[in-house]
């Protein structure tokens, strides 16, 4: 039996929400935090957090295509961050915190394209979602892996996570 994973790294914001977000659906097969669409080799987090790296909080996906399609995942990608507001989401400031979609094949690419383009007229300002080739993906420390399931009651993951999570369960049920 052939696998037909695929993989895409998106950042919209803290990586522990996004990576929240994406472990609940299915066809994901594997989140990691990470670091990503920067310049420096092997940052570490508080030099991601200096932005003075390039990179982004970000989380690579590994995904099952036959399970949960790349458009799918964009509108849940687009459904819970913000894609128009530069370098930050909600109080999390800098270009760490910036939405990028880094593809890692030409197929994904010309989805991603063809995506944006058709959700540019849902919103009034200009979608500021940075698209590029994935050149390196780094692996966030082990504290940031499933951060969400193993610190659910501290204030940011209630504050912040939990109602993201809350969103994308009503949408879900709506539509199902």
């Amino acid at each position: 039996m052939r696998n037909n994973n695929q993989t895409i790294v998106l950042g919209g914001g803290c990586f522990w929400c996004m990576e929240a977000i994406f472990n609940e659906l299915e066809g994901i097969i594997n989140v990691t935090a990470g670091y990503a669409g920067g310049f420096t080799r092997d940052p570490s987090y508080s030099d991601v957090c200096a932005g003075t790296t390039g990179h982004a909080e970000a989380i690579s996906l590994e995904y099952d295509p036959e399970k949960i399609s790349l458009e799918d995942i964009l509108d849940v990608f687009f459904l819970t961050h913000d894609s128009t507001s530069l370098n930050r989401q909600g109080a999390d400031v800098g270009t760490q915190y910036r939405s990028i979609i880094l593809y890692t094949s030409e197929q994904q690419r010309e989805q991603v394209d063809t995506f944006i383009n058709r959700v540019r007229g849902d919103y009034d300002q200009p979608v500021v979602t940075e698209v590029k080739p994935l050149e390196r993906f780094y692996t966030a420390e082990e504290y940031h892996q499933r951060y969400f399931e193993r610190n659910q009651n501290l204030p940011y993951c209630r504050l912040v996570i939990s109602p993201k999570l809350d969103k994308l369960r009503k949408l879900r049920k709506k539509a199902g």
